[in-house]
């Protein structure tokens, strides 16, 4: 029970006050995360300097969450609040529906330019002259794939082990936004934050992709997940944008421009046609299917719990 108010306290806290703009303990994880880069990320860095930098960067975190937890069990009030907060601290619910709306109305109203500027706050992919068409696709893809990150796997690990267990799954989700990329740079530094993420996703991702499924378009979900989801460059990311465009009955990948280079992807989803094309409200559509199954997993929690 205590557990359940924990959650309802974080995400009504998200829904009133949204991502806190100024002060959001994220900020300083990341100004002293660059700090540890520029002392462990060589120009001969190995995987090594990875493993002692991510080391450094979380592990003292994590003890801190544990000692507090510790701390907290005698006292039941304090103990649901603080963790409450942290697991509000730790979640991107309505930043990322916001994010979403304002990519919705401008495009809505044609505004492109409007809504390509949106786009590129949310997305890597070059976003300087999109048509409606490949706008819709990236946000309805970001929206699908952030709400695994942002909300269901710090849910997950917030349940499975508390206060560490946030702490532990939103330090190693930034590391890996932070340094997981395959350039010369941070293909060996940024491996162990790569791997660590990918290992702390992996179940959240498959119940997220099951979530959309029960809360979207069944069979073509599962249709979808099954025979797309492997075959994606992520091995998280492609089970939830999978399983998300077969429920919302949507055509997304395809091909797309990263740092000026254009990257032939596999299509997600049903093929594309006059009627799966994505557009303006695939993105709502997208954002409803993310709060859908984010009731499932309250009302589940509740049931459990209760």
């Amino acid at each position: 029970m205590a557990l359940f108010i924990s959650v309802i306290i974080a995400f009504a806290l998200d829904k009133l006050f949204a991502e806190p703009k100024r002060g959001h303990p994220l900020v300083f994880f990341g100004a002293l995360v660059e700090r540890i880069e520029a002392k462990f990320n060589s120009k001969n860095a190995t995987r090594w300097h990875g493993v002692l930098a991510y080391a450094v960067a979380v592990l003292p975190w994590v003890l801190v969450g544990i000692i507090l937890q510790l701390l907290l069990k005698p006292y039941l009030f304090l103990d649901v609040l603080v963790s409450g907060v942290f697991l509000y601290i730790a979640i991107g619910w309505q930043s990322l529906i916001t994010h979403a709306k304002n990519i919705y109305h401008p495009l809505i109203e044609g505004e492109l330019t409007e809504a390509n500027a949106a786009l590129s706050l949310i997305v890597s992919r070059d976003t300087g002259d999109l048509n409606e068409n490949e706008i819709a696709k990236a946000a309805t893809e970001s929206v699908l794939e952030n709400g695994a990150d942002a909300i269901f796997a710090a849910l997950f690990w917030f349940l499975i082990l508390g206060i560490p267990g946030v702490i532990l799954y939103r330090c190693s989700n930034t590391l890996d936004a932070m340094w997981g990329y395959k350039t010369e740079k941070y293909i060996r530094f940024g491996w162990c934050a790569a791997r660590v993420d990918d290992l702390l996703n992996y179940i959240p991702a498959r119940l997220t992709a099951l979530s959309y499924a029960l809360m979207g378009n069944f069979s073509g979900a599962l249709k979808c997940w099954k025979e797309q989801g492997r075959q994606w460059k992520s091995p998280n990311a492609g089970p939830v944008m999978a399983a998300g465009a077969g429920a919302l009955n949507v055509s997304l990948g395809g091909a797309a421009r990263y740092h000026n280079e254009l990257q032939q992807r596999m299509v997600l989803g049903p093929e594309e046609t006059e009627h799966t094309k994505a557009g303006a409200n695939s993105i709502n559509e997208a954002c409803r299917l993310v709060n859908f199954s984010l009731v499932l997993w309250v009302v589940i929690l509740g049931i459990a719990l209760l």
